[in-house]
């Protein structure tokens, strides 16, 4: 498909997305206010909120979660507790997303190109090569022009908390497609990316061949052979094994992985003013856990990489850069002049 058709049918697809909002939930959490005729959400206590994400529960993103429910749970007094499933155990990114809509998820952290389908400027930090360095990164996200986008994702009833941090995204590929050592050994790529419509769009930019999959499901798709490479952070190649099906990682840093956390937004109306602030509070602290964690793994998982087997090339990316500049025209219309000067200064 050329770029053009790309860019048309991309355009069509986030007109169509920014009008479906859903609205169901399950029983056990929405009842009829017959004074309304509205359909409301009821909190009782003690609060079982269900949380999924696609990690292992040793990745940076679970642990800080998992900080975040105790200090929740302990500050509360046992009114909030929390149910937590790893490893894509409720869904793909995607299906735990649209479960926040659905109200069949409470919780969930997800790269912020993921939210996209829904808040479209809530994507923006992942256009390619926009940072050089965390610091940058996170001077970014915790903006005032960054946190103002947050409401857009209200109107589909996810609240943020926090933004996790993921890391800058690499390519791995096959001992039988060899190391990406230049720009140009990207092109026919058979890759995996996430449903992150920047990412594919920088990976076709590049010339690869994208096409998302579930992350829970990598790994084997990786042994099978259904891709010869993947791109992910550092820290989620060490953490959940692929360097075990992947020989080579190429350190591009190509797109810098922010990770909203979001609780449902109608939750979050019906708490207390006391309980909302326990639960800022341990999410900034959860915020501050997982950046340092990403950090620190993307510096040290690199010699532990090397250490398992895997050949860690450093490719020049000046050529990767000057091959993607299109991809940020390309979201101009989507992000609006404001907000693409903000992000070029």
């Amino acid at each position: 498909m050329n770029k053009k058709m790309t860019a048309l049918l991309l355009s069509v697809s986030l007109l169509l997305m920014s009008g479906c909002q859903k609205d169901s939930g399950s029983p056990s959490s929405i009842e009829s206010d017959p004074q309304t005729s509205q359909v409301q959400t009821k909190v009782e206590y003690p609060l079982t909120v269900r949380v999924g994400y696609s990690t292992g529960a040793d990745d940076p993103r679970g642990i800080a979660l998992d900080s975040f429910c105790k200090t929740v749970t302990e500050k509360t007094n046992g009114d909030i507790l929390f149910e937590i499933h790893p490893s894509g155990e409720l869904g793909s990114d995607s299906e735990l997303i649209n479960g926040m809509i659905e109200k069949t998820v409470d919780m969930t952290v997800s790269s912020a190109g993921n939210y996209a389908l829904y808040a479209t400027k809530i994507g923006v930090s992942a256009l390619p090569f926009l940072f050089s360095d965390f610091e940058s990164a996170w001077t970014f996200i915790d903006s005032d022009v960054m946190q103002a986008l947050n409401a857009d994702l209200e109107e589909y009833n996810m609240h943020v908390l926090a933004y996790f941090d993921n890391g800058f995204r690499c390519v791995t590929t096959s001992e039988n497609i060899g190391p990406i050592e230049k720009a140009e050994d990207m092109d026919g790529l058979n890759i995996r990316t996430p449903e992150n419509q920047i990412v594919m769009e920088t990976m076709s930019e590049l010339g690869a061949n994208p096409r998302s999959y579930p992350f829970a499901e990598l790994k084997q798709a990786l042994t099978d052979g259904v891709f010869d490479a993947q791109e992910n952070p550092i820290p989620v190649i060490y953490n959940n094994g692929l360097y075990e099906v992947q020989k080579y990682l190429s350190v591009t840093n190509h797109s810098y992985d922010a990770m909203p956390l979001t609780i449902r937004q109608d939750i979050w109306e019906q708490l207390s003013d006391d309980y909302k602030q326990v639960i800022s509070d341990a999410a900034a602290d959860a915020q501050q856990l997982n950046r340092s964690l990403v950090k620190q793994q993307t510096e040290d998982c690199v010699k532990e990489l090397e250490a398992k087997g895997m050949i860690v090339v450093y490719p020049d990316l000046v050529p990767f850069r000057n091959a993607t500049t299109g991809v940020m025209d390309m979201f101009r219309t989507v992000y609006g002049e404001e907000l693409i000067k903000y992000i070029s200064r």
